[in-house]
């Protein structure tokens, strides 16, 4: 999952490649979960969006948390409607690869799943990850709504005290509004379920390449 290093700007809309009116197909229910991957969703449970680079693995680091309903893999808040991953790849429909997180908020709440976020990629390097290099890899969080916006807001200000208290660089992390998540194809959903023998894609949960200096 590569991007060329030219493909490391965010484009314009005036730029992006016009895409289709028809969403791409996307199974029922989650692969791992056996729950619907799409809405409607049960009335109690929140959502949020997550971008941290290759989603494989990152989606994987979600779905095994307790209280977590469903998660799906796609591309958010770029121009084209209703990319493909191709696409997505060229960086010409400035989409970020996310993870959407449908979680119960009395069993898992926002603060816990900031936590997993932010020590499970190193929101510092820009439009790339590791050695993933593109728009699409670039870390981000896409809130439903403002309390959201506000909660990770306050956790990206304690996160960068704690790095910068230890000499870690400024934090890339995006925080927006979330726009429409196109669902990834079908093969990308729970992908690392369905092909266990990626294990160098895997980010177990605590793993992280860094002290977790998120927690308070």
């Amino acid at each position: 999952m590569f991007a060329l290093p030219k493909k490391s700007q965010l484009i314009s809309p005036s730029e992006a490649l016009p895409g289709r009116e028809t969403a791409i197909s996307k199974p029922a229910s989650h692969f791992v979960l056996n729950t619907p991957l799409t809405p409607p969703f049960p009335a109690h449970l929140n959502k949020i969006i997550f971008a941290m680079g290759c989603f494989w693995g990152a989606e994987k680091r979600f779905w095994q948390l307790p209280g977590v309903y469903c998660t799906a893999v796609g591309y958010c808040n770029g121009y084209t409607p209703n990319p493909s991953y191709e696409e997505v790849c060229t960086g010409m429909t400035a989409h970020a690869e996310a993870i959407l997180v449908v979680f119960d908020p009395a069993e898992m709440t926002l603060q816990q799943l900031l936590i997993q976020f932010w020590e499970g990629h190193n929101p510092t390097q820009g439009m790339r990850q590791e050695v993933d290099i593109g728009s699409q890899y670039r870390s981000g969080i896409f809130t439903d709504n403002e309390q959201q916006a506000q909660i990770a807001e306050a956790s990206r200000q304690h996160y960068q005290q704690r790095l910068t208290d230890h000499g870690f660089d400024l934090i890339t992390t995006e925080i927006a509004p979330a726009q429409t998540f196109y669902y990834a194809e079908d093969y990308h959903q729970q992908y690392l379920a369905k092909t266990p023998r990626l294990s160098s894609c895997d980010i177990p949960l605590q793993q992280t390449g860094r002290p977790a200096y998120c927690a308070p």
